[in-house]
């Protein structure tokens, strides 16, 4: 369609002013407002029932609507109206035939057999009732003190079917004592390279400030004598485990290294697992309960990959979100296990080959 023939439609259409709408509808007459609304459908159940019928309300009001009156009025009537006379009155009674269950005659051996079951409950003692209930199973006739008192041969003390269910008595675990780990002498040992620091255990260390976590990372580079290092639950931020990867990339002796809760994104742990395969001397790495618990796909394949490409790697805790990284590094530290033990079970084998030929050698 051109551009002239719109032009040409377009003037043919009277532009229609909102403003004057009303001017127009108090204009109209009352039946031509009636025709104008009148559109019903009545057939179509998509609408509400308001928009399917006519509006029958044509009747004018007779007052103002006052509440109190109009309650006043509905509650007079209700009374003065006599109830609906029911056209037959209600009486209880039963139609049809009255269901008896069949009796079945019993012989004289299983009446005897009853009465003996009977005498014997009722002679029984409270305690012997319940150990016969927890024999037969019904736990829920007792309560657990009850129930195992008399599996195991106790005596029961009170309770009984009408005893009243009590809870042991808690017994309160006195809570862990707090680390007494010295963290400024920690860090003079690890810069000094202490041979006696074989084991730096921070863990649960609230109060460690960043500078000292970095300055204990910082001195990884040069220690030659520590084997284990925790550091889980001391509030570790993404710079620390910067400087944490730099030292592990350089240190060559530690071989477990426990980092758990702490504030670890997932690139922190991509760079420590970076700066573990440097060297590949870590035996157990600890890095889960982070507080960005998801990772994500992309971060848990590159921990996938790192771990692939090491060997020496026999314990790794880490939580993975998908299977497929899961898998895989689960088979990848059973092969590293299943290789050590191998190379183990070699040696010896080569030892035990040695001494048999050093036997045949002296005998011949």
């Amino acid at each position: 369609m051109s551009a002239a023939l719109l032009k040409s439609k377009s003037q043919d259409v009277p532009e229609v002013n909102l403003d004057d709408l009303d001017d127009l509808l108090s204009k109209l007459t009352e039946a031509e407002i009636e025709e104008l609304v009148g559109d019903y459908d009545p057939d179509n159940s998509l609408l509400p029932p308001s928009e399917r019928l006519r509006n029958q309300t044509t009747k004018g009001p007779t007052g103002k609507f006052k509440r109190a009156e109009l309650m006043k009025f509905l509650e007079k009537k209700a009374k003065e109206d006599k109830d609906w006379e029911e056209r037959l009155p209600f009486t209880k009674e039963k139609r049809g035939k009255v269901f008896k269950p069949k009796e079945v005659e019993k012989t004289e051996e299983e009446e005897k057999i009853e009465t003996e079951w009977d005498d014997l409950l009722t002679a029984a003692s409270e305690e012997e009732l319940v150990d016969l209930a927890a024999v037969l199973g019904f736990h829920g006739m007792l309560n657990q003190t009850q129930y195992y008192a008399s599996w195991q041969g106790e005596k029961i003390k009170g309770g009984g079917f009408s005893g009243i269910a009590q809870s042991l008595d808690l017994k309160m675990i006195p809570d862990a004592p707090p680390n007494p780990t010295d963290v400024a002498e920690s860090i003079e040992k690890v810069k000094n390279n202490d041979e006696k620091l074989k084991h730096l255990n921070l863990n649960n260390i609230k109060n460690i400030s960043h500078e000292r976590l970095c300055a204990i990372c910082e001195g990884l580079k040069t220690n030659t004598h520590m084997e284990i290092l925790e550091m889980a639950s001391v509030a570790m931020t993404d710079k620390v485990a910067k400087k944490l990867a730099e030292g592990l990339a350089e240190n060559k002796t530690l071989q477990q290294l426990n980092a758990e809760s702490n504030f670890l994104s997932g690139d922190s742990i991509v760079e420590i697992i970076k700066a573990v395969n440097k060297n590949k001397t870590l035996i157990e790495l600890r890095l889960a309960n982070q507080k960005p618990e998801v990772m994500g796909n992309k971060i848990e394949m590159e921990i996938t990959k790192l771990i692939e490409e090491n060997d020496t790697i026999l314990q790794l805790g880490l939580a993975f979100e998908f299977p497929a990284p899961r898998i895989r590094v689960h088979e990848k530290l059973q092969e590293n296990n299943d290789q050590l033990r191998k190379d183990r079970v070699g040696t010896k084998g080569d030892k035990k080959e040695e001494k048999k030929e050093k036997e045949k050698e002296e005998t011949s």
